[in-house]
């Protein structure tokens, strides 16, 4: 089983506050690194990337080569699989970034789940934007 990065983001209001979380684990389920972080105002796609992205970067820090990566963003996971064209020009750079990224990983998959399979990475978000008021 290939380690895991578990991604969330959100915004109030949409844009409006902004956070991202993610939670790294890895084969046997032990949490590795997590990381909840306020962003500004953004929309709620553009949090979502920046989770991505931020766990990505973190990945490749732990030198991870083999990643499943877990969303509740259907948008994020299809676009990231090459399913949806990536249209929105704020999240194309982010989408582009996020692919390079997962180039220097190696091999990274993105599986879609419901937000109640992606709770840890989900506090850490709300948690992040409470911080921030």
């Amino acid at each position: 089983m290939p380690v895991r990065l578990f991604t969330d983001g959100g915004a109030r209001g949409n844009p409006g506050p902004a956070a991202y979380g993610f939670v790294l684990e890895d084969e046997d389920g032990q949490v590795v690194a997590a990381e909840g972080e306020a962003i500004g105002v953004a929309t709620n796609n553009v949090a979502e990337y920046s989770g991505l992205i931020a766990g990505l970067r973190r990945a490749i820090e732990l030198q991870l080569a083999e990643l499943e990566v877990v969303s509740d963003s259907e948008l994020m996971v299809k676009q990231m699989r090459g399913e949806y064209r990536v249209k929105n020009e704020a999240l194309r750079g982010l989408s582009v970034e996020a692919g390079r990224l997962a180039q220097e990983l190696g091999h990274v998959e993105y599986r879609h789940v419901r937000r109640a399979q992606n709770e840890l990475a989900d506090r850490l978000v709300n948690e992040a934007l409470d911080a921030a008021q």
